[in-house]
């Protein structure tokens, strides 16, 4: 038996590996060693622990189907109980229907829905399900929306703000974070002791929602926060616009960077915006929230305060969240800006 030297050069890393399956690694062995000619079919068989006859038929088949022998050959098994026409019913029945009155197919549920035509028990549907690689139990969110054409564009003015502040103004963050719960534990929180966490009671009373409305300074990371005195509508985001343009210096104009909330494209904040020109607004794209920078620290006061605070009352919970941001200005630092846009490019 003769290996060709590119053939040698396969076989020896494929018998060294320890990733391939155990059976094609062994007929490599045995192929290269019987290529070497110092052994027969009862060595070589005492050599990897295998019959002489096994040696016989695999040199046979090298020398016929080459170096598809290392790989096994079809095998008949117990013919199909179930043919292609009970795999689609399967298909059809994940696919098209929904249960009577479950909201997800199960093994069970499907093999009693199909019981009068097919027959099949819950563990072959599960066989079935996953040679068809569906997955019924598991459900993934996704937005269907219409393609926004101008969605590179208006995320390139976002980011290029972000990157290029102008030099005649400042960059400022708004939006709101609302319906934040007040809640109290019914007992008192266990502190933390040496090997045991803080226990925390499960049951809570609601105390009513603050909604906190918040401007940041890209540059600094300096947050100006007020809680919003009612509804979340133009006339309170007007408020706080003018509460922005009072304690900015009136020498910069202010370049604001929002989503496209309600109250934030309203007749009313558009009029009022464009009574003062000081202000230049570029709007995120939609559902691109996300871009808007006061959203990182939005994430911040959840994590560090809201998470596992416990406020008293709707007025304790605004005093802690102002707190909050107070401490916040006194070492507060730019968020450091790395994304570079290739996910959009790809887009």
């Amino acid at each position: 038996m003769v290996l060709g030297a590119a053939q040698r050069r396969r076989f020896k890393k494929l018998a060294g590996t320890v990733s391939a399956p155990f059976d094609q690694v062994r007929r490599a062995r045995i192929l290269l060693d019987a290529a070497d000619g110092r052994w027969g079919p009862a060595a070589l068989g005492r050599r990897h622990s295998v019959h002489a006859d096994t040696v016989r038929r695999l040199c046979a088949r090298f020398a016929v189907d080459g170096e598809a022998a290392l790989v096994d050959r079809p095998r008949s098994g117990r013919p199909r109980r179930y043919g292609a026409d009970a795999r689609l019913a399967v298909l059809a029945a994940v696919t098209e229907t929904a249960p009577e009155a479950a909201s997800q197919w199960s093994h069970r549920l499907l093999a009693e829905h199909l019981a009068p035509t097919v027959g099949m028990s819950p563990a072959q549907i599960g066989r079935v399900l996953a040679d068809l690689d569906l997955k019924p139990h598991r459900v993934r969110g996704w937005l269907n929306r219409p393609a926004d054409p101008d969605f590179t564009d208006r995320a390139a003015a976002v980011c290029d703000l972000y990157l290029h502040p102008p030099a005649d103004g400042v960059v400022i963050s708004v939006d709101e974070k609302t319906a934040i719960q007040a809640r109290s534990r019914r007992h008192p929180t266990r502190p933390v002791c040496s090997g045991s966490p803080e226990k925390r009671e499960f049951e809570y009373v609601r105390h009513d929602t603050v909604s906190l409305v918040a401007a940041m300074d890209v540059a600094t990371g300096q947050v100006l926060g007020e809680i919003i005195p009612g509804k979340n509508n133009s006339a309170n985001f007007t408020w706080f616009l003018t509460r922005l343009d009072e304690a900015i210096d009136p020498a910069l104009r202010i370049y604001l960077v929002m989503d496209n909330g309600s109250s934030h494209t309203a007749r009313a904040t558009r009029a009022w915006l464009a009574a003062h020109p000081r202000f230049v607004v570029t709007y995120t794209p939609k559902h691109a929230s996300w871009l808007n920078m006061v959203e990182i620290f939005f994430s911040t006061l959840t994590r560090q305060l809201l998470r596992r605070g416990d406020f008293t009352s709707r007025d304790d919970l605004a005093e802690k969240i102002l707190h909050f941001i107070e401490v916040h200005d006194r070492t507060a630092r730019p968020y450091r800006w790395t994304y570079t846009g290739e996910p959009l490019k790809a887009a």
